[in-house]
């Protein structure tokens, strides 16, 4: 499977302290996408899932994990993949938050291995990203997404989530350089690169 890169501990996205797991490749290309340089996916990235396991194995392990984030790119580009790491995960525990740009419905009819995946999600969060209606929402990127709470039991913290958090935003330093992790205002992006001019700074995507 094509994994770009994994975060710990991510606050930004979901309650807790949470493992976020970054999978390569997306078609949908959306404008204004916070993550563009994982549309593509390069060779770099594949991974086997038992190497995988053992790179996820001393985090599942930790007493202060609270759940799992899995996004992109879009994981169910690679819905085979993602339904072996969804098991793995659900091994383990049962808050397991992944985005995706399909909606529900598409997903329904995207194949026997995506609809297998929803049994191992406890929150979904639907849709692909329209920047226009960008509106300030937690964990949403635009006001189009739908969150699902496909584990019921889960709801009531993250509810307590959306009433506390106001657009938290974390900054991971890596061999990369540093990635933004949260859900960015529709104009972050401008606002980024103006601070880095006044810098004397140019930001440019990997490609």
């Amino acid at each position: 499977m094509k994994v770009a890169r994994i975060l710990y501990p991510v606050h930004s996205l979901g309650p807790g302290n949470r493992l976020g797991i970054w999978l390569a490749g997306c078609p949908r290309r959306c404008p204004g996408c916070s993550n563009p340089e994982l549309w593509r996916t390069r060779a770099d990235q594949e991974i086997s899932l038992p190497n995988l396991q053992r790179l996820l194995r001393p985090f599942l392990a930790r007493r202060d994990l609270d759940g799992v984030v899995v996004t992109g790119g879009d994981p169910f580009f690679q819905p085979d993949a993602l339904l072996q790491l969804l098991g793995y995960l659900n091994q383990s525990l049962k808050d397991i938050l992944v985005y995706t740009g399909y909606t529900y419905e598409e997903l329904l009819r995207l194949g026997q291995s995506a609809c297998a995946c929803l049994q191992h999600i406890g929150v979904l969060i639907d849709g692909p990203y329209r920047e226009q209606e960008n509106d300030g929402y937690v964990l949403k990127g635009s006001a189009n997404q739908r969150i699902y709470f496909l584990r019921p039991e889960l709801q009531p913290r993250y509810l307590a989530y959306l009433a506390e958090q106001h657009h938290p935003i974390q900054n991971f330093t890596t061999k990369e350089g540093v990635i933004s992790v949260g859900i960015h205002r529709r104009d972050f992006a401008d606002v980024i690169q103006e601070q880095a001019k006044k810098k004397g700074m140019i930001l440019h995507d990997r490609p």
